[in-house]
Formats: structure tokens, sequence, C-alpha cells
């Protein structure tokens, strides 16, 4: 069992930053790969990044590659997403999940623990 704690949303300005975090509970964090989803009003949830177990491969959604960056530190049990240049379209609701069996997928379905998630609000 993981527990997974968002936080580090918030409102700001386009082209501006935030770094979101997610801690996890537990003494296995390494055993999941680790990802960030984001829901937008009226949307359906969707991938954002995903991290494997030692940090090693990452993989991204076309919408944020280039400006949003996942990292880990095991040490911590803790996943970063660092979100630069930002857009309106990147307001959302932001939930960080952990995986052990579906590593590659961007579906909801290759995750097994969910977090809460954060707000992220920016304006334009």
């Amino acid at each position: 069992q993981v527990q997974l704690v968002e936080s580090g949303g918030g409102l700001v300005q386009a082209g501006g930053s935030l770094r979101l975090s997610c801690a996890a509970s537990g003494r296995t964090f390494s055993s999941y790969y680790m990802g960030w989803f984001r829901q937008a009003p009226g949307k359906e949830r969707e991938f954002v990044a995903a991290i494997s177990w030692s940090g090693g491969s990452t993989y991204y959604a076309d919408s944020v590659n280039g400006r949003f960056t996942i990292s880990r530190d095991n040490a911590k049990n803790t996943v970063y997403l660092q979100m630069n240049s930002l857009k309106s379209e990147d307001t959302a609701l932001y939930y960080c999940a952990a995986g052990r069996t579906g590593w590659g997928t961007r579906k909801q379905s290759g995750y097994d623990y969910w977090g809460q998630g954060t707000q992220v609000i920016v304006s334009s």
C-alpha cells in the first residue's frame, strides 16, 4: 500500500513556474514507477509525465514536453514535477500516481495508487 500526498500547487501568471511535489508513504517507494496526470474542468484526466523506478527513464505528453520535468528522490520518497513556461491551458488539478507493472503506458489503468491532487491555476 502506498499513500501519496501532492503539494506545491497554486496561482501563477502565464510564463511562470511551479514545482509540484508528491510525498509517498512506506518503504517501497523505489518499487514503483511514478506518474503525473492532470484534469482540467470539464475534461478527462490526462497523462502528463512518468519516471522509472530509479529515475533513469522519463517520458512526457507532447503538450508539456520541453516545459515540464519529472524527477524523483528515492531517499526522500518524493517525486517532483517542475513546470516552466506555464500556459493557461495548463490549469488543472494535478495528480501523482504510482504503478508497478505497466511501465510505458499513458493510461490511468497502468497506475495502482493515486493522490488527492493539487490545484494549479495559470492566469493569462
